[in-house]
């Protein structure tokens, strides 16, 4: 009976998502099936760096091939910029789509863009100037584009301070225990290899551990990232990993010269700090401390009857100044 309640429940609920897939496909069509204006492109992925053509299309031979235009969304500003020459987004394209090419050729107005990145895969619309048309403006379109950053490693377990330091070269000392964890961007979550060289075995993770480590463990380790898709996009990492003898020096680890460089620059910053501190309150004391008054601002003297002169008792006729 209860068997039965979860496969009924379980049906009734892919007819839910099939009902509400439905609807949002009808309002969809209802909404831009009309549309007269298409944006043709890549329909593969494409390879960062790699090109990338859009074509804009009317389908109904609604408009004049020389009032369309391409248009591409900025995500930061929330605006549409059009990629024609006008004053505005000839700024645009000079700063962001340097080398991008526009041809209208046979009826075809085709956009090229040469070397493709991840932030301008798009949206791309066509537009025609025709506002009072409903439908002057496309779909939005979206290049696919399949990419991988270089590979980062760091020695996690001893401060965060080592998240910034992409290793080549680590120090440890004897039975100590090391966690290398490898990363990187990419377009999909990227698939994880540790090997090291001279060796046959794999490690299929992006962490590699060492516990206790020996002199055997000396040597050169490779993390290996492979794109799931994109099967040729691989990048690759490998840092040396020297084990230090019992008797070597706290300092001569890899962790030890990361401690005392970042204590020292906070050291030299704080002087640096400290200095300036001491410099403006010395001068903000000599600006108010009180000196002997030298006025020279006076050129004549004043005499006792003279308009400038102050009430006095006194009947000298010497000039006061």
């Amino acid at each position: 009976m209860c068997a039965f309640d979860v496969q009924a429940l379980a049906l009734e609920t892919l007819r839910m998502r099939a009902r509400v897939l439905f609807v949002t496909a009808l309002l969809a069509f209802l909404q831009y099936g009309t549309a007269s204006l298409i944006v043709k492109g890549p329909t593969e992925p494409v390879l960062e760096g790699g090109e990338a053509t859009l074509e804009c299309v009317d389908t109904e031979s609604k408009f004049n091939i020389s009032t369309l235009q391409f248009e591409k969304f900025s995500k930061h500003m929330q605006r549409w910029y059009r990629l024609d020459m006008d004053q505005y987004s000839y700024l645009y394209r000079r700063c962001f789509f340097y080398g991008v090419e526009f041809t209208r050729e046979n009826g075809r107005l085709l956009l090229k863009l040469p070397r493709v990145q991840t932030w301008m895969a798009g949206p791309f619309r066509c537009i025609s100037d025709n506002a009072t048309d409903p439908d002057n403006s496309s779909l939005p379109f979206t290049i696919p584009v399949h990419y991988m950053r270089e590979l980062s490693v760091y020695r996690s377990g001893v401060g965060t301070l080592s998240r910034y330091y992409s290793l080549q070269d680590l120090r440890v000392s004897l039975g100590d225990n090391v966690e290398l964890n490898c990363c990187t961007s990419a377009s999909e979550t990227p698939e994880y290899f540790w090997a090291k060289e001279g060796e046959d075995w794999i490690v299929p993770s992006s962490t590699l551990r060492l516990e206790q480590v020996r002199d055997m463990n000396s040597g050169k380790y490779t993390c290996t990232a492979q794109h799931p898709t994109v099967r040729s996009l691989v990048k690759t990492h490998t840092i040396s990993i020297t084990v230090l003898p019992e008797d070597a020096a706290w300092y001569e680890s890899t962790t030890a010269r990361i401690t005392l460089m970042t204590s020292a620059a906070g050291v030299a910053l704080f002087v640096v700090i400290l200095s300036i501190t001491v410099f403006l309150c010395r001068r903000a004391k000599q600006r108010t401390s009180k000196g002997p008054i030298d006025d020279h601002s006076q050129k004549k003297p004043i005499y006792k009857n003279s308009v400038e002169s102050l009430p006095s008792t006194t009947g000298d006729k010497d000039p006061l100044v």
